[in-house]
């Protein structure tokens, strides 16, 4: 079978009846925050878009600005604008405060609308006759985060999606920052919510993530910004994604030592803290790319497990929480064992500490 595919390489097998059924291709990039390339599959300079992963950094600009000061926003309010939210009523409660606070209306999102994500939620609305909108929509946190910083300096709020607005302008410059590289390295392109969204070598990102995790030579703005971002993230986590969610979940069990951020089409990013594996650790990012989108996720779960596993988390992945994104066995609808999901090479790290 083929073991590459322009730029990826077969991260994860399926098997059944002792077969391999079906190969999932990936790319990912471990990188600390020095820019040591720790591990890598496929090609770490594989150009992708992160997607929803670089919610944190498009929040960072008006974190720096002392955004969340100026209205009064909470750790908790924070934690949504970098998030992916499931449209719980709790998700939406948190977005209307954040509105009152700024001089926002719903009617100033321009996400579009979808059904929540969060099943429960969707189907009592549906029972109670009630239609989703805007506040529903998994971006409306980072929307109402690009509408504040828009409010804060006086920018049109209109256009704030547009890449002459200054909001957006702002957020390009971070983010290249972040990354190392130049604006005019990356590509532009138009996410599923309808705001820019930046592509770049998976390296570039991991490297980011690292220095978001560990800023300290960032500057004492950018580095005090990061830390904001971190720390709303882990304390709430259930804000960045939903009750039962994959980041939620694996926040929530890394019990501070991550940051965890999905994004579509089989992106994946993970910040370890200094510390975190280890004494003397410094920051790492991870970013992870499924070639085909992982619509289910399978790869990515099996992926972060393993990685995990080889960073010395075995408790936190064998936690009973945990157990659903752990799941090695396949099983078929009778609960029958039928195969199993597993890394199609072992993960090795370059340690530098």
């Amino acid at each position: 079978m083929a073991e590459t595919l322009a730029g990826y390489e077969a991260v994860v097998e399926l098997t059944r009846g002792g077969i391999v059924e079906c190969i999932h291709f990936g790319a990912m990039a471990v990188v600390d925050s020095s820019g040591h390339l720790l591990s890598s599959l496929g090609d770490p300079n594989l150009v992708t878009f992160p997607r929803s992963s670089m919610k944190p950094l498009q929040a960072l600009p008006f974190v720096e600005d002392g955004g969340p000061e100026h209205f009064g926003l909470t750790e908790k309010e924070l934690a949504i604008l970098c998030a992916s939210h499931h449209g719980t009523d709790e998700h939406v409660s948190v977005l209307r405060s954040i509105h009152a606070k700024v001089g926002l209306r719903e009617s100033d999102l321009q996400c579009g609308v979808h059904w929540p994500s969060d099943k429960p939620t969707a189907s009592a609305m549906r029972e109670r006759g009630e239609e989703p909108t805007p506040y529903r929509h998994n971006c409306s946190g980072k929307h109402s985060g690009m509408l504040a910083q828009a409010l804060l300096h006086d920018y049109s709020k209109e256009t704030y999606l547009s890449m002459n607005n200054p909001v957006q302008q702002r957020i390009l410059k971070t983010v290249a920052e972040m990354c190392g590289l130049e604006q005019e390295d990356m590509s532009v392109g138009i996410d599923g919510c309808s705001a820019p969204v930046f592509a770049m070598p998976i390296y570039n990102f991991a490297l980011a993530m690292a220095r978001l995790a560990d800023p300290d030579g960032l500057g004492i703005v950018r580095a005090t910004a990061c830390k904001k971002i971190t720390h709303a993230m882990m304390t709430y986590p259930e804000m960045v994604a939903g009750p039962g969610a994959f980041d939620s979940v694996l926040m929530s069990v890394m019990q501070g030592k991550a940051v965890v951020k999905g994004g579509a089409e089989g992106y994946q990013m993970i910040s370890l803290m200094p510390g975190a594996c280890g004494k003397g650790s410094p920051g790492i990012g991870v970013a992870i790319k499924i070639s085909d989108g992982d619509p289910n996720r399978r790869a990515t779960y099996a992926l972060v497990v393993a990685l995990l596993k080889a960073f010395g988390f075995e408790a936190e992945m064998a936690s009973d929480s945990f157990r659903n994104f752990n799941a090695p066995v396949l099983r078929n609808w009778r609960g029958l064992e039928i195969g199993e999901i597993r890394i199609a090479k072992p993960i090795e790290i370059s340690k530098t500490w």
